[in-house]
């Protein structure tokens, strides 16, 4: 146990023992710590060097970690077992590409040929004729009628056609605007304009929300490495939403071993370890991001968000607060530093942050609003929230959220009761299968004396969210006023083991009626 627990606590184990290696690289893999998980797997895999089960999590690990080395001796292992993923052979072909070494590039792509990622090998080939001077147009005919292996290529061979100077940068933009690439084909087609010096073409390109903090710094210069890896991260960035995660790592490791300076890579490796809840893991993906390239402002946002999962909000807050006070600081900055205020419990400090949001032609006004006036009803401001919401419903008078909140917050109040339920009845009508909307709708029905139409609604929201603690405590409140008091108890304890510290006090007391 004590060499497991300073295997976990971040340092390799001392002692040459593989199990007990093995075994503090496990603990440190479930904890997150993915540097230390590599450094205890390579010594148990130094102890058995044989073994595929060893050698597969070391894998995994190393490529979560970015541990070239072991990845390599384990991937070694695995292929002499005959049990080697597929996407193994995708560290030997970066390797290639990052070195220039045709002979190991080539051998790569003949062993992807035998497997599900063959759709890549027509372009792989594409970018290695192009970077060996030889006709690309053989090797992207390959692709066949694939749909995918031909889409793949197609992609590539605009990409080429730029790299190669095959047309002038206006026509370049024309080409790519009318063929309507996804997001990262169009980065990496704005990267090679730019790096060819004309910077407007690439920016006029990058006009797509994700890409829109991206228009400076952006250049790159061809070569098989960066051709190898951003295509590599085309699919990783298809796949990451909902693709298998041990792939998507590795296509994005890949694609930065291929092409260290290929940040966007690195947000979409932030973002597959997250899917796992891997928040330390993806933290560190972003730590290689340049801090004055194209990337540093949406990596710092997706930092600020893995630091708030991760329970590090302090942190998360004082990098918020960092951005938004910034002299260059966008909508986005306030609207994610509001949202951090928010979570600290500290609506009033929020309130003018959201303001700011309303006031900045936001894509969705009747959100910012409802954010705005829901800060100002958290922060005990109910006319200046009133106003602020009624403004939400007025600009999205088919938002169900936006109709739950402000006739919620009304019922809450007494205030024109009717209208309120009016509200509420519209939003459950929306969103029928919302639970909160229909905890709302029922307690609003109690409010105004309609119990027995109230209940069914509550019961339905509490089975349907039995860990909400504001509908557990509705539904007491509606069984005792029906003089169903265990049940009523039974409902409040409920509500009392996810209720927030503020709200114990009052549920005790009326659970000790």
């Amino acid at each position: 146990m004590l060499a497991i627990t300073a295997g976990w606590a971040g340092r390799a184990v001392a002692a040459s023992e593989p199990l007990a290696a093995y075994l503090a690289a496990r603990v440190a893999a479930a904890d997150g710590q993915a540097h230390a998980a590599a450094d205890d797997f390579a010594i148990a895999l130094t102890g058995w060097p044989d073994d595929p089960a060893v050698a597969v999590r070391a894998y995994r690990e190393a490529m979560i970690s970015g541990d070239e080395a072991l990845a390599l001796r384990a991937a070694r292992v695995l292929e002499a077992e005959k049990v080697a993923p597929m996407d193994v052979t995708l560290l030997d072909l970066a390797i290639a590409a990052r070195e220039r070494d045709a002979k190991r590039f080539d051998a790569a792509v003949v062993r992807l040929d035998e497997g599900p990622l063959r759709i890549l090998s027509p372009s792989l080939r594409g970018w290695a004729a192009w970077d060996r001077r030889q006709p690309v147009e053989p090797a992207l005919a390959m692709a066949g009628k694939e749909p995918v292996a031909r889409r793949l290529a197609d992609e590539t061979r605009l990409l080429i056609a730029i790299a190669a100077r095959q047309m002038d940068d206006k026509a370049a933009r024309l080409l790519v605007e009318a063929t309507r690439p996804p997001a990262d084909t169009r980065i990496a087609a704005a990267a090679l304009i730019a790096g060819r010096g004309d910077e407007a073409t690439a920016r006029a390109l990058l006009t797509d929300p994700l890409v829109s903090a991206s228009r400076k710094t952006l250049g790159a210069k061809p070569s098989l490495g960066f051709g190898v890896s951003r295509l590599l991260l085309r699919v990783a960035g298809e796949l990451v939403s909902e693709g298998p995660r041990p792939l998507v790592i590795a296509l994005t490791r890949t694609a930065l071993i291929a092409d260290p300076r290929n940040d966007r890579a690195r947000l979409v490796l932030a973002e597959a370890l997250s899917k796992d809840e891997a928040w330390t893991a993806a933290i560190a993906a972003l730590e290689g991001i340049d801090p004055r390239g194209a990337f540093a402002h949406r990596a710092a946002i997706v930092r600020i968000g893995l630091l708030a999962e991760a329970d590090r909000q302090g942190e998360a807050l004082m990098l918020a607060q960092g951005l938004a006070t910034a002299k260059q600081s966008t909508v986005e900055d306030w609207q994610v530093y509001a949202d951090q205020l928010i979570a600290a419990k500290r609506p009033a400090d929020a309130a003018p942050w959201y303001q700011r949001v309303t006031q900045s032609d936001p894509a969705l006004p009747w959100a910012a609003w409802l954010q705005y006036g829901g800060a100002l009803d958290q922060a005990g401001r109910k006319d200046e929230a009133d106003a602020a919401l009624a403004k939400a419903v007025a600009l999205g008078p088919d938002e169900p959220l936006a109709l739950n909140y402000l006739g919620y917050a009304r019922i809450e109040r007494g205030q024109d009761v009717a209208a309120s339920l009016a509200l509420l009845e519209r939003a459950s009508k929306l969103a029928p299968e919302d639970a909160s909307i229909t905890d709302s709708l029922g307690w609003g029905y109690f409010k105004a004396g309609q119990v027995r139409r109230a209940l069914p609604l509550v019961e339905q929201a509490a089975m349907a969210e039995p860990a909400n603690s504001e509908i557990n405590d509705h539904l007491g409140d509606i069984y005792w006023s029906l003089g169903r008091h265990y049940e009523a108890r039974y409902a409040w304890r409920a509500a009392a083991l996810t209720a927030e510290e503020r709200e114990q006090a009052d549920l005790a007391a009326k659970i000790a009626r």
